[in-house]
C-alpha cells in the first residue's frame, strides 16, 4: 500500500479538542459576562432563590447538631445561674424578714418618742412602679427614660430607686414618659448621711470613677469616714425621703498637700441593670407652705416683720 494513502490523523481516542488557553479565555469571558449580567439585569436572582429554597431543609438538618449542643449548654448555664440567683434571693429574703419583724416595734417606739418630744410626725412617701424603656441618646450624660409621665402624675424632681437603693431623680416629664438623671451623672448631687457617724455631706456624681460612681467633696482630710461606710439620704433637701440607701464608701484618699480628702463611693442601686424602678414623689409636696410675712409699718424706726394673721373662718 502506498504511504500516501495512509490516514496520518491521530485516532479519536487521542484527540485533544480546543487548547487549554482557548478554554481559559472562553470561560473567563463567560464568567465576566454572567457577573455583569447578574449585576445589571439580575439574571441569576430567580436561580439563587430556587436553590436557596431547595437547600433550606439541608441547611436546617446540618445545623441541628450545633443548635442541640448550644441549647444543652445554654440550659445548664441558665440552670446554674438560676440556682445561684435563688440562693441569693433566699438569703436576702431572710434578711428582709428579720428587718420586717422589727419594723413594727421600731415604728411604735419612734411614734412614742416623737410624741414625747412633741415632734412633727414623719410624712408618708407616695410611690408608684415604673419600667425603664431605654437609655437617653446623649452620650455625655447618664440618663434613663421610664414609661410613666404626666398622665400618671409623675412630678418633676421625684426620686427614683430600685430594690437596692436610690438611682436618680426625675429631671424632665413628658405626657407619657419621664427622663431620669442618674446619681452618677456629673451634674447630679444628693445630700447623704453617714449611718455610722451621723455626719451629713453631699455626694456628687463621678462618671469616670469605676464606670460610674459618687464622690464626697469638701470633706476635711481628718473627717471620720472609712471604707465600707453606708450612706443614706439625709432628707434635708425636701426631695428624697430620709433613710434610703445611696452608696457605700469604697476608697478614701488622704493627702498631706491638700486640706480635703478624696472619698469615692459605689452606688447601692444597680445603675445599669435595673429594669423596674419605684418613683417616689418629692417630700416637699407634702410639707405645709411657709406662712406669708408682711412688713409692719413704723415711723422713725427700722421696719419690723411679723407673720400675717390667719384668715377668719367663714
Amino acid at each position: 500500500m502506498p504511504l500516501g494513502t495512509l490516514d496520518r490523523a491521530p485516532p479519536p481516542f487521542f484527540r485533544q479538542g480546543p487548547s487549554a488557553l482557548s478554554k481559559l479565555l472562553f470561560f473567563s469571558a463567560l464568567a465576566l459576562f454572567l457577573m455583569v449580567a447578574d449585576r445589571r439585569f439580575k439574571v441569576t436572582q430567580p436561580i439563587r432563590s430556587a436553590v436557596a429554597v431547595v437547600l433550606q431543609p439541608v441547611q436546617w438538618l446540618a445545623l441541628q447538631p450545633v443548635s442541640l449542643a448550644l441549647g444543652v449548654n445554654d440550659y445548664f448555664t441558665r440552670l446554674a445561674t438560676a440556682q445561684a440567683g435563688e440562693s441569693e434571693m433566699r438569703r436576702k429574703l431572710i434578711v428582709q424578714a428579720l428587718r420586717a419583724a422589727q419594723v413594727e416595734q421600731l415604728l411604735l417606739e419612734n411614734s412614742r418618742l416623737r410624741h414625747l418630744l412633741n415632734l412633727r410626725p414623719t410624712l408618708p412617701a407616695e410611690a408608684q412602679a415604673a419600667e425603664v424603656l431605654y437609655d437617653a441618646a446623649d452620650i455625655y450624660s447618664r440618663k434613663l427614660i421610664i414609661d410613666k409621665g404626666l398622665t400618671q402624675r409623675i412630678a418633676l424632681g421625684s426620686a427614683v430607686m430600685d430594690e437596692s437603693g436610690v438611682m436618680g431623680q426625675v429631671t424632665r416629664v413628658y405626657p407619657l414618659t419621664a427622663e431620669v438623671t442618674l446619681l452618677v451623672d456629673r451634674d447630679q448631687a444628693i445630700p447623704v448621711l453617714n449611718t455610722r457617724t451621723g455626719a451629713r455631706s453631699v455626694a456628687f456624681g463621678d462618671p469616670l470613677f469605676d464606670g460610674g460612681g459618687l464622690e464626697l467633696r469638701f470633706m476635711a482630710a481628718n473627717a471620720d469616714v472609712l471604707a465600707g461606710d453606708l450612706l443614706t439620704t439625709s432628707g434635708v433637701d425636701g426631695v428624697y425621703p430620709p433613710g434610703l440607701p445611696v452608696a457605700r464608701v469604697s476608697k478614701v484618699e488622704r493627702r498631706a498637700d491638700s486640706a480635703f480628702a478624696r472619698i469615692y463611693c459605689v452606688p447601692a442601686a444597680m445603675i445599669a441593670a435595673s429594669r423596674h424602678v419605684m418613683v417616689i414623689n418629692p417630700v416637699s409636696a407634702q410639707i405645709p407652705a411657709r406662712p406669708d410675712v408682711v412688713p409692719e409699718p413704723a415711723v422713725g424706726k427700722k421696719p419690723k416683720f411679723k407673720l400675717a394673721p390667719p384668715e377668719a373662718a367663714p
